[in-house]
């Protein structure tokens, strides 16, 4: 059995779909495979996309399973099921563990800065000559998955893949043109609901060795004036409550921007330099949105850089 699975601390949109979406590639292709993960869904999933029907599968792993992992590459971070050495392939667009994978699986190790890993998920569909077969409801979130993660196809992370991918796969899941406004609407909906718990369902600590504060998290919402202006002191207990040093990455879709909420003084001064950006009480607006990804890889560039 094949397991395609992703990380540990939640799974968000484009793991879900992408794990998904794989796991049906390989079954088509002959290859027993199963998406399975033992993270809570972060609100990214809405209950709109948990409603449809395709979903993750129910397989406990065993010993004699083999490990896909999609949209992570760092096996410090995989799902608790997973045996890093059973790993046979890796589709992942977050940097730094290039070189360790492909030394490990060659070819079979793709982590490419694309907006998605949904976007490479789609193109093994293509490759492999069986799109035609995907079902309406895999395109949709997948689809779905790269309007998240590329921020509406306007973050600067977005590519031309991301874009081809999308309207293929728009069209082929018959997405309404005001799909976009909707799913983000209802993701800030559900975040409003419970604030602390979306907060807490999408947190990443960061390598001690990087000069970024050492909890970052992020949320994507419609409009992030209002949960500013209105819930600015939840958000600051929230990340407190891990760690003093800690950054917010709040993604405001239709302003197309994004807020940088900062814990202390002294990370907004590294990441003003780092991000060429200006904190003004340790609140930043970032024209244009930022992806935590594209905070990562600009600590990375600046360490290699030195």
């Amino acid at each position: 059995m094949i397991v395609v699975t992703s990380g540990s601390a939640y799974l968000d949109v484009d793991a879900y779909a992408g794990c998904i979406a794989f796991a049906q590639l390989l079954n088509l292709q002959g290859l027993e495979a199963k998406a399975i993960s033992s993270a809570p869904l972060n609100q990214s999933i809405s209950q709109t996309l948990r409603d449809w029907p395709v979903g993750l599968d129910a397989h406990h792993a065993t010993e004699h399973d083999h490990f896909v992992m999609i949209d992570i590459s760092d096996p410090s971070h995989f799902d608790t099921c997973v045996d890093a050495q059973r790993v046979v392939e890796v589709i992942d667009h977050h940097p730094g563990f290039e070189s360790y994978w492909q030394q490990r699986l060659g070819t079979r190790a793709a982590i490419e800065a694309v907006g998605a890993a949904c976007t490479q998920v789609y193109e093994r569909w293509v490759e492999a000559g069986l799109f035609h077969a995907m079902n309406s409801s895999t395109a949709a979130l997948l689809a779905t998955a790269i309007l998240d993660n590329t921020l509406n196809l306007k973050g600067q992370i977005n590519t031309a893949r991301d874009q081809q991918a999308y309207a293929a796969l728009a069209d082929k899941a018959g997405l309404a043109q005001d799909w976009p406004a909707r799913y983000f609407s209802e993701c800030q909906t559900a975040i409003e609901h419970d604030l602390p718990a979306a907060i807490n369902k999408d947190l990443k600590r960061m390598d001690a060795q990087l000069p970024l504060p050492r909890v970052i998290g992020q949320l994507t919402v419609w409009n992030a004036q209002h949960l500013l202006q209105t819930q600015r002191a939840t958000l600051v207990s929230t990340l407190q409550a891990h760690d003093p040093d800690w950054l917010l990455n709040l993604i405001s879709i239709d302003e197309h921007c994004s807020y940088l909420l900062v814990g202390s003084p002294a990370s907004a001064a590294h990441l003003a330099e780092l991000l060429d950006v200006t904190f003004v009480e340790q609140l930043a607006k970032v024209p244009g949105a930022l992806l935590r990804k594209q905070i990562l890889r600009a600590a990375v560039n600046s360490q290699t850089s030195h």
